[in-house]
């Protein structure tokens, strides 16, 4: 374990200066972010003024549906930042070096290199959903299950992008893939309860989009019942247990650029 936390740790410090160099990218990057975290925020905030509530939310509840969703998301691209320059590696043939030493290669390509301009952003909304969350006046093990679920939403979204992975070394194709993700994923902001049948139940059940991403702040509502909580770890493991099974059937039939 020791020896995966350094590697992971000087890969990501060499992420890091990778991206320090074009400092003027970066900040455009952060920007961006910024204004799309903001513009949806207002958004939210005409709507529930207008409305009064969203599928019987009310605008604080919203917000933090908003916000969770935004700290599961940027949380998984911090980490999963590398799944987004996997292709590369498997065109230019560099996989197979990754194959041959000695670690884990769905770790080296999944968790190769964190993003510093997403830890900007997470450590703001973080401290952003924790305002929110205690306004909800929360029992503490409605507390506990939040950040539980999160952890879980976390997972599923592991999930999502070894699949991308498996995808990549299938097909070399990983940007279509991860636009269907982020454009499956962005469906989170809001609460799964506004979309009608049957995209709701895609959307918990196919895609568990909404057990990734709304589950959570339901959960510090005091809206999920046990079996809800319990689905929601089991969609995680199983999910995950699905992905992996995905990756090793892809390295299966991967062939190596040097054949």
């Amino acid at each position: 374990m020791n020896k995966y936390i350094s590697t992971w740790y000087l890969m990501s410090l060499n992420s890091f200066a990778s991206m320090l160099v074009s400092r003027l990218g970066g900040l455009l990057f952060l920007l961006g972010k910024t204004l799309r975290f903001i513009f949806f925020l207002i958004f939210l905030l005409i709507i529930t003024q207008k409305q009064q509530t969203i599928a019987g939310y009310t605008q604080s509840q919203a917000i933090l549906f908003f916000l969770t969703f935004n700290v599961i998301d940027t949380t998984s691209q911090f980490f999963f930042r590398e799944v987004y320059r996997f292709r590369q590696l498997v065109v230019s043939g560099n996989l197979d070096l990754v194959l041959i030493k000695p670690i884990s290669p769905l770790f080296r390509s999944l968790l190769g290199g964190a993003d510093i301009f997403d830890l900007f952003m997470i450590i703001p909304f973080i401290v952003a959903t924790a305002w929110v969350a205690l306004l909800q006046h929360p029992t503490v093990i409605d507390s506990i299950l939040f950040i539980l679920l999160i952890f879980s939403g976390l997972g599923i979204a592991a999930a999502f992008h070894i699949l991308v992975l498996a995808l990549g070394i299938l097909t070399t194709e990983i940007d279509h893939a991860v636009m269907i993700y982020r454009d499956l994923t962005s469906t989170g902001r809001i609460p799964i309860d506004v979309y009608r049948e049957p995209v709701r139940g895609f959307l918990t059940f196919i895609v568990p989009v909404g057990i990734m991403m709304t589950t959570p702040a339901k959960a510090l509502l005091g809206l999920v019942s046990p079996f809800g909580v319990i689905f929601a770890f089991a969609v995680s493991g199983i999910s995950i247990l699905i992905s992996l099974f995905f990756w090793q059937f892809a390295l299966r039939r991967y062939t190596s650029a040097s054949s």
